[in-house]
């Protein structure tokens, strides 16, 4: 596609997470629509700092990338130099012009990219999870939650004409709330080791074993030292009935967290995010998921009008982040 500002571009979309650095090349128009070449996904932990991550994949399209770029972080991007939330590399927005060729770039976190996916995907890009099994609604507030290396948290505001904003938030950093004994019994674990228990440490990936070490110590089963992907495994398989019952007791707590999210956001619908929730949809619906999110007291009723869904679009940050670009930088006249 040719590099127009009115017809639109060809760009370098990245999204970088606390795991994953996932990388291709897109075509956007001033439509915002946009079309995903095969994407690269890294490891970060293989890469020193994003400077390599780029080299890399520059090497792999043979030398020569766009001069425009759309990049999504897990991380504030206000400043000048983005610190990864949960990922030791550093990036300077003012050096990405020099240093790597690039003449316009958009920068937004990545549940700003996440929402800006949820905005314009169709209704077959969702599954519905809980509540009125309905289109999610085109105007009002849309609240997106997604569990992963961390928790991310956005909303979307639709106007109902076509038109959206979206509102990036450091959600998954509110106070985690417990509601019964065995919440009680994680929350005193997290805190011998954190001043200050936040969501995500109870709802993401990682916190799969806090939550099975609490379980296993509640029940006097001596604690297995193994690592959030062996347990999600375990757990999501059956193979492990301990493992089984800390997957239930966090899709308990995301839904307790995405309740309060929905209600404090006055959302019309939500809508679950990110990689771990999408492998988790099947698991969400069987779980108390339904039943912890609309459980807020007087309440409850207008919980459970909300429909909620989770979004099956293979790349939600890499289609986010080119949507933003679009926003940002081609002319919609």
């Amino acid at each position: 596609m040719a590099s127009d500002m009115k017809s639109g571009t060809r760009l370098v979309s990245i999204d970088i997470g606390g795991t994953h650095a996932r990388f291709c090349l897109a075509d956007v128009n001033r439509d915002r629509q946009v079309s995903l070449d095969e994407p690269v996904t890294l490891q970060t932990s293989d890469f020193g700092s994003f400077e390599s991550a780029w080299e890399h994949f520059a090497e792999g399209q043979g030398g020569r990338l766009p001069d425009a770029l759309a990049l999504s972080v897990a991380a504030q991007v206000d400043d000048d130099v983005i610190r990864l939330t949960n990922n030791p590399w550093t990036i300077r927005k003012s050096q990405i012009y020099g240093r790597f060729g690039v003449k316009r770039c958009t920068a937004v976190n990545d549940f700003c990219a996440v929402g800006h996916a949820v905005a314009l995907a169709g209704e077959d890009d969702f599954i519905h999870l809980s509540g009125p099994d309905v289109p999610l609604p085109t105007s009002g507030t849309l609240s997106v939650v997604g569990p992963g290396t961390g928790l991310g948290v956005a909303h979307v505001w639709r106007d109902g004409s076509g038109r959206y904003r979206v509102q990036p938030t450091e959600g998954g950093h509110l106070d985690f709330a417990p509601l019964d004994t065995i919440e009680d019994a994680i929350l005193a674990r997290l805190r011998q080791r954190h001043r200050r228990v936040s969501t995500e440490r109870v709802v993401s990936g990682p916190a799969i074993v806090d939550i099975y070490e609490t379980l296993a110590g509640l029940e006097g089963r001596a604690i297995r030292l193994l690592d959030d992907r062996t347990l999600w495994q375990l757990g999501t398989s059956g193979q492990d009935s301990l493992a089984a019952a800390a997957v239930e007791r966090f899709c308990l707590s995301l839904g307790s967290v995405a309740g309060d999210i929905a209600l404090a956001q006055g959302a019309s619908g939500m809508v679950i995010a990110g990689g771990l929730g999408l492998r988790l949809r099947d698991t969400l619906v069987r779980s108390g998921f339904a039943e912890r999110f609309r459980a807020k007291g007087r309440f409850e009723k207008l919980m459970a009008g909300l429909p909620v869904k989770t979004i099956t679009h293979p790349q939600p940050g890499l289609f986010g982040a080119a949507a933003a670009f679009a926003e940002e930088h081609l002319d919609p006249d």
